[in-house]
């Protein structure tokens, strides 16, 4: 059956259901209106689909505060298929739907939807309808758009309808426009054949081409009447149903008003409500009749959602109190506590601590569940209904906090100012403080966060020496961001005032507060040593307490020990994958990503990164994402990739005009500046660098690493007293920081600036340091430099030497630019060069190569997509890709391949 007028979506709802039969995973949002056929169109798609079996769930206005109701709906075909999941994807699922204990991470919850869904797609294509998305509670909707966003090749097709208010960034939309005046006729004809040319005319203009105004309008008692009036078109739709409710039997409208303000279209709770109300099932049978209701399989299912509201909307108010007291007192298995909370909450008049000391509890069991946006809701109405002003304000703190967990910053905000104001406890304003400070920091106004958290320390200084002394470490780590040696300083200073003793746990963590204040200073001898020990420590801490161990791993680049740095973030990645803390997983992949990157490890850092940033654009970590494109800026000037480079680093320096982070700036400006050195444009370069090293990056780390290239590049350009400054620079951190690698870095930059007779010395001393490093990208520039010097110096035979070292290197890493110049040393140095066997893993995408490097290890599908947060099927995908490429034809060939 054809929908008048909508053949176009129909067309691309059949190629979305015709890529799922063959295969080929994708997602739809049809958007739009009330009324304007989003929800024909799913039926037509589920009516018509011949080579996909349907699965049917919805968002239900009444129930967006039940965590993962709608998820539940949804699945529940596949729920015997649980205990085929990972297990901690199939624990998620447990917990989120009240089966288990909690999930640890909320985002698991969305990964184990997409399993099971691939498990149910093992028996044949899938095509799932969710209608009324925009009322699915929130932590149903996170899941699912997870879900529709890692779709690839399970066979699998979700097509959500909804109206403006669902977010779904990132997937493919289909917004649906009024029917033409030639399709809206034909409607209008076909419904109601009988209407006179000028109502037709009014209806039409009036209805704007809306299928359901076209239909519902001429039912009005005065549809000539209606059709003129200045209402938004749901608005006169939903005034259509009322006009045609009050028109039902009293006892009808009441059985109809109870099933509108049930939350679960459970049709014996209705009429078990509606008994209470001395009302009994046969009152339902005018409102079936009218095509308001239908029942069915124990449940009451609205024909329209504006006619559930028009029913709730059109009762008196004291008539709405008591439907929902019949609810409550219907609802009185302890299952559903939080549904009874709920519906004596709407109906009370006034302040009430039992009502709200039960909506506390089920916004406790809420977020046991990883229901944050439903423990919010719940606890913000708790506080609604709470007497005193002290309990009121501790709730109100409590919601905030929830809505922070679940994303809401803006809602997170006034709740949090709203406790702040009614509130006097000292304690609760504190915690309110860690939470503005977080709230602001993620918003991008770092300067006010750091006065929200030195003002939130100082008021509990005397009574929370420990409470205190968290708020500071968080204005450190801000005023550090800031690169506002004044601001770290300050807050240094009042953390190591604070009496706290060993038992607080907290002296390495002051230690490093003023390690950062000494550094800012220029002290790097007082500074280094106490980030060297905190690295040590964070080795030692156990599993369990990943995010301590990767906030603090995150700080190894001040003192160099990117190796240690480097273990301790693929432990704490392992333990992610482990565990599914999907959560934490972006901000691990950051710090292992940017430890690669100065590595050497050019091609991992870039795997890290593509995966990185895919996933923390999946779960809404998108200030994370500039970490990242940073990182494959860096790497793309490496290779030589110009525009890529210039896209990247430029996208970072515009985030952090809105969230100034002085450290991922510096890494887009040193990109730009490394790109320009290895094409050859020195001057350029050296300006970049200066102008870096002049501006707040100069408070930074970054100042200290790029002024090797900042002295290459002033060498180069025969301008030795520009290189003076940078030099002092670099040897000053590396002194202090001791590592080989650094050590033979200084000596190449002395060896680019001494005599001749000088530099044979430092071009020596920095070999015998390279051997005793594993910085195979920094040991070959030094031998393209030391053999250049080589060939001035005729010592032709040396400089091949050097320069087929530096070439071979520079070709595995994928280093073009600085491979061609060895290329171009090599001839020079008479030398006949042939390019190198082709590198097979850099015909590899980011993610082949991730999923073929645990493929060549032995483990199989299943375990490589529990790893990667992937399907099996898009794990398969993936080798069938990547296996010509390799040149293979069976797995057991991959661990015979140099996959470096």
């Amino acid at each position: 059956m054809m929908l008048v007028g909508r053949e176009r979506e129909q067309a691309e709802i059949a190629a979305l259901v015709a890529r799922a039969a063959a295969g080929r995973s994708g997602s739809l949002i049809l958007r739009g209106e009330p009324g304007i056929g989003k929800s024909a169109l799913l039926e037509h798609a589920a009516r018509s689909a011949r080579d996909v079996r349907p699965l049917r769930g919805t968002g239900i206005e009444t129930e967006a505060e039940l965590p993962f109701a709608a998820l539940h709906l949804l699945l529940r075909p596949a729920l015997d298929r649980i205990g085929r999941l990972p297990a901690p994807q199939a624990r998620a699922l447990e917990g989120a739907f009240g089966l288990a204990a909690a999930p640890e991470d909320r985002f698991l919850i969305g990964l184990a939807a997409l399993s099971l869904l691939t498990e149910l797609a093992e028996d044949g294509p899938l095509l799932c309808l969710i209608d009324d998305a925009q009322w699915m509670d929130r932590p149903s909707a996170e899941a699912l758009l997870f879900a529709a966003r890692r779709l690839h090749s399970e066979g699998i097709a979700l097509l959500f309808a909804a109206r403006e208010a669902f977010p779904a960034h990132g997937l493919p939309e289909l917004r649906l426009e009024g029917l033409d005046r030639q399709a809206a006729g034909d409607l209008l004809r076909e419904r109601t054949p009988g209407l006179g040319p000028a109502v037709r005319d009014r209806i039409l203009a009036a209805s704007g081409g809306n299928p359901l105004a076209l239909i519902e309008l001429p039912r009005m008692s005065d549809a000539s009447q209606h059709t003129q009036e200045g209402l938004p078109l749901p608005r006169r739709i939903q005034e259509a149903y009322e006009a045609r409710i009050a028109v039902l039997p009293p006892g009808t409208q009441t059985m109809l008003l109870v099933a509108a303000l049930d939350d679960a279209g459970d049709l014996d709770v209705v009429l078990r409500a509606a008994g209470t109300l001395e009302l009994d099932a046969a009152a339902l049978g005018p409102a079936e009749r009218a095509g308001f209701v239908s029942a069915a399989g124990g449940r009451l299912t609205f024909g329209h959602p504006l006619m559930r509201t028009a029913a709730a909307r059109r009762a008196a108010y004291d008539e709405r109190l008591a439907a929902h007291r019949a609810l409550a007192a219907a609802l009185d298995d302890e299952q559903d506590a939080d549904r009874r909370a709920w519906h004596l909450a709407a109906a009370v008049t006034g302040r009430d601590e039992p009502i709200a000391a039960a909506l506390e509890q089920a916004a406790g069991r809420a977020r046991e569940r990883a229901g944050h946006a439903a423990a919010a809701a719940a606890l913000e109405r708790a506080a609604r209904l709470t007497p005193g002003l002290a309990e009121r304000a501790r709730r109100l703190a409590l919601a905030a906090e929830a809505a922070a967990d679940a994303g809401d910053l803006e809602h997170a905000q006034v709740l949090a100012e709203q406790a702040r104001r009614i509130g006097d406890d000292p304690l609760t304003a504190a915690r309110l403080a860690g939470l503005r400070g977080r709230i602001a920091f993620d918003r991008g106004a770092v300067h006010d966060a750091h006065r929200i958290l030195l003002d939130g320390a100082a008021s509990i200084a005397e009574l929370d020496h420990k409470g205190a002394a968290l708020l500071l470490l968080d204005a450190v780590r801000n005023a550090w961001y800031l690169s506002d040696p004044a601001a770290v300083a300050e807050s240094a200073a009042r953390l190591a005032a604070l009496p706290l003793t060993p038992q607080d746990g907290l002296d390495g963590f002051v230690g490093a507060a003023r390690a950062m204040a000494d550094f800012l200073a220029g002290d790097l001898d007082r500074a280094l040593p106490p980030f060297r020990e905190l690295i040590a420590v964070a080795a030692a801490i156990p599993s369990g307490l990943a995010a301590l161990r990767i906030s603090i791993c995150s700080l190894a680049g001040i003192s160099g020990d990117f190796d240690n740095g480097l273990a301790i973030a693929h432990s704490v990645i392992e333990e992610c994958r482990a565990g599914g803390v999907i959560g934490l997983l972006p901000l691990g992949q950051a710090v292992l990503a940017i430890h690669q990157m100065y590595l050497g490890r050019f091609r991992d850092a870039v795997t890290t990164a593509t995966e990185g940033r895919r996933l923390a654009g999946d779960i809404g970590q998108t200030h994370r994402i500039a970490h990242f494109e940073s990182v494959m800026a860096m790497v793309a000037a490496v290779e030589g990739r110009e525009q890529d480079c210039r896209e990247l680093a430029e996208r970072t320096i515009a985030h952090v005009s809105t969230h100034p982070v002085a450290t991922i700036v510096g890494w887009a400006e040193w990109a730009l500046g490394l790109l320009d050195l290895g094409q050859g444009r020195f001057e350029l370069a050296l300006e970049r660098f200066e102008a870096a090293a002049r501006g707040p990056l100069r408070h930074q780390i970054m100042p200290f690493y790029f002024a090797p290239d900042q002295i290459e590049a002033a060498v180069r350009l025969g301008l030795p007293d520009r290189a003076a400054q940078p030099l002092a620079r670099f040897a000053s951190w590396a002194t202090a920081a001791g590592h080989p690698w650094a050590r033979a870095v200084l000596h190449r930059c002395r060896a680019l600036l001494a005599p001749d007779d000088e530099a044979e010395g430092h071009w020596e001393r920095a070999a015998r340091a390279h051997a005793e490093a594993n910085r195979p990208f920094e040991r070959a520039r030094t031998d393209l430099l030391h053999g250049e010097w080589l060939r001035r110096a005729r010592r032709k035979s040396e400089s091949r030497t050097r320069l087929r070292a530096a070439l071979e290197t520079f070709e595995r890493a994928g280093a073009n630019p600085w491979a061609e110049r060895a290329r171009a040393e090599l001839r020079a140095a008479g030398e006949t060069v042939t390019r190198g066997a082709p590198d097979l893993a850099a015909s590899l995408s980011p993610q082949e190569l991730q999923v073929v490097r645990l493929a060549a290890t032995g483990i199989t599908n299943r375990e490589i997509a529990a790893q990667l947060f992937l399907s099996p099927k898009t794990v398969s995908h993936h080798l069938y890709r990547a296996f010509p490429k390799l040149g293979v034809t069976t797995r057991t060939e991959l661990a015979h391949l140099d996959l470096g």
